[in-house]
């Protein structure tokens, strides 16, 4: 699909840089989501650092993940 992911990694400030298999590439910022069900257990640090592409999208450990419309559409250049 066009917005596969083929490479995530943590970056400060709960942000995440993402790069999509057709070459777009960004940064998508996660604070707005922290307070918010499930995406709560992202505020520890050291698990949001656990982020992670699987089946080509962003997930976490305990199946948090974000919709690939979501991410595309936030996707920010830096």
């Amino acid at each position: 699909m066009y917005w596969d992911v083929k490479t995530v990694r943590p970056l400060d400030d709960y942000r995440i840089f993402v790069e999509l298999e057709d070459g777009r590439e960004g940064v998508f910022d996660l604070k707005p989501y922290l307070n918010h069900g499930v995406f709560r257990e992202l505020q520890d640090r050291d698990y949001f650092t656990q982020v992670s592409v699987s089946l080509g999208a962003v997930t976490w450990p305990h199946d948090q993940d974000i919709a690939p419309e979501t991410l595309v559409a936030g996707l920010k250049q830096e």
